[in-house]
């Protein structure tokens, strides 16, 4: 199962499009294959992310595994500066 990634490809938050722009660039860098799913593009995946995030409230960008929820921006941060970002992206 490949590590999807939830991003919001319209999102006025200068902050939410470089953190957005970081994983794109950690993931591609690091040759892990993901699955990108714009969830401004359709509600139901917008539904779907919050589904596996377990919180009806969450925000781009978010993380999983399949259905398995790996975590936000600031989880992926620290697994990438701690060198286990296999291990939060369950691989």
């Amino acid at each position: 199962m490949p590590v999807v990634y939830y991003f919001a490809s319209v999102s006025s938050s200068l902050v939410t499009k470089k953190n957005q722009e970081r994983i794109t660039s950690v993931l591609t860098s690091k040759k892990i294959p993901f699955k990108a799913v714009d969830i401004t593009a359709n509600s139901e995946d917008k539904d779907l992310m919050r589904k596996i995030a377990g919180d009806p409230s969450a925000l781009p960008p978010q993380l999983c595994n399949g259905d398995t929820y790996c975590g936000d921006y600031d989880a992926f941060e620290q697994a990438v500066e701690e060198e286990r970002l296999e291990e939060f992206l369950k691989l």
